[in-house]
């Protein structure tokens, strides 16, 4: 690629404005078919840069920020290394955005992130990773259920969020015949004993995950009808009137019994 296109394109993509951007974005799109892995990289890191962009302040990029996501997503395997880079960088933003586009690329990225995972001790690195995953939409995902029992069980707050969450993303991506019958006993003890955390988000996020199962045929009729009775005493709808305190957890067992 030319010197003066790589100037053109970092020009439109470093600012804020658009069209700008949209210009930007659709230069890159034009290139990629005429480069190789090497010539791409560069593209990738000023495409990147629309990562950080705050949405709360522009909330006008909103969409310009998603196209950017799905356009590194659809780079190719070789840019994996390079968002499982950003996704611990350290600025939110980044962070979010990285994980998405490796929700995107797939199947592709399970390997890697669950590589990174076993690799670190740093629970804000693996909270991240855990939900990079999460939004792999395949069922080989299967393949990574078992970090979030692992997840479940630490001692770190948003560590333990991050798995309630991310139990109910695998169970909407993991055909019920594909879980062994060890990790869906194992999702349904670590979301059960997340009712009990002192922090109402994991406690919201647990009874989200288990009618997640409920939805996706994860549970027996004996599960879904125990559930059903744990969800009517959550939502203070039964005969003892004793519900949680908790507005967003209350709210959470009424969506659960939809599927109960």
């Amino acid at each position: 690629m030319p010197e003066n296109s790589y100037r053109t394109i970092e020009k439109l993509l470093t600012g804020t404005d658009l069209e700008e951007l949209r210009q930007g974005l659709d230069l890159v799109k034009r290139k990629l078919s005429g480069v190789n892995p090497q010539e791409a990289k560069p593209l990738f890191e000023m495409v990147s840069t629309i990562f950080y962009i705050d949405l709360l302040d522009r909330p006008d990029l909103v969409s310009i920020v998603d196209e950017a996501i799905s356009l590194v997503a659809g780079f190719g395997k070789w840019v994996i290394p390079a968002l499982v880079e950003r996704l611990v960088a350290g600025d939110l933003k980044a962070q979010m955005a990285a994980a998405h586009a490796l929700g995107r690329i797939g199947a592709e990225a399970i390997e890697p992130l669950v590589a990174e995972y076993q690799a670190s001790d740093d629970p804000a690195r693996r909270s991240f990773i855990l939900y990079a995953l999460g939004k792999v939409k395949s069922p080989k995902v299967v393949h990574a259920a078992h970090l979030a029992l692992d997840a479940a069980q630490s001692s770190d707050r948003e560590l333990r969020d991050t798995a309630m969450r991310a139990v109910g993303k695998f169970a909407e991506s993991i055909p019920p015949q594909d879980l062994s019958e060890q990790l869906r006993r194992g999702f349904i003890e670590e979301l059960k004993n997340g009712f009990a955390d002192p922090n109402p988000g994991i406690r919201a996020k647990a009874i989200r995950s288990l009618g997640k199962l409920a939805q996706h045929g994860h549970l027996s009729d004996e599960e879904r009808e125990k559930l059903r009775a744990t969800c009517l005493l959550i939502a203070g709808r039964d005969q003892n009137f004793e519900w949680d305190h908790a507005y967003i957890v209350r709210k959470e067992a009424e969506e659960a019994l939809k599927y109960l």
